[in-house]
């Protein structure tokens, strides 16, 4: 008889949602691309559920050019009014246009420190923070951590990108493991995190 994986009881809901939790979720990520297409989704999530979003994001990547920051950086006013057309994504002006804003600061950011991911891991240290939640109740909205990062995108012209938002980012981009310690990828990712050290 094969045992079932024991998971955090969030991504149980939809098979979508465990795919998610099972390959991507607090996996260590410092792919610039990726990174901007976290934070372009995270943004645009803002009052929705991730679930609706993860639905949404292969239609996200078509029109946000794979997430490529100079192309969305690039973006006219004729090409938001196309987006606004595009019911498979969120079409919401100010959405749409904070990531065509979100993609200017995020070139700023890789021109001062030579990448994004090299900016963002700043905030933790440069090495994922390990936690040791036993119910998904214990884990927090925001964080100092998440509190300052969000600060530091503000001061420099970011949108969508409060503490709790930037705190989802950095579960998701792995910069904290925020797997409850019965999920099987807590272990896994914490002994990925050990490796590092």
């Amino acid at each position: 008889m094969i045992q079932q994986k024991h998971r955090c009881t969030w991504s149980e809901s939809d098979p979508l949602y465990s795919a998610y939790h099972d390959a991507e979720w607090g996996v260590p990520l410092y792919d610039d691309r990726k990174l901007f297409e976290f934070l372009t989704l995270e943004s645009a999530q803002a009052g929705l559920s991730w679930l609706t979003i993860l639905k949404k994001r292969e239609n996200y990547r078509k029109a946000f050019k794979q997430f490529d920051a100079v192309k969305v950086s690039r973006f006219t006013e004729k090409q938001v009014e196309v987006l606004l057309g595009n019911a498979g994504i969120i079409r919401n002006r100010a959405k749409i246009h904070s990531a065509i804003n979100n993609a200017k600061q995020f070139l700023a950011i890789q021109k001062e420190f030579g990448s994004f991911a090299q900016y963002q891991w700043e905030f933790v240290g440069g090495k994922p923070k390990v936690n040791a939640w036993k119910s998904m109740s214990q884990i927090p909205a925001i964080t100092p951590e998440s509190t300052a990062f969000a600060k530091d995108l503000k001061k420099r012209g970011f949108k969508f990108l409060g503490p709790t938002t930037v705190y989802a980012h950095m579960q998701a981009c792995g910069m904290v493991n925020d797997h409850t310690v019965d999920c099987f990828r807590y272990k896994e990712l914490k002994n990925l995190s050990d490796l590092q050290k």
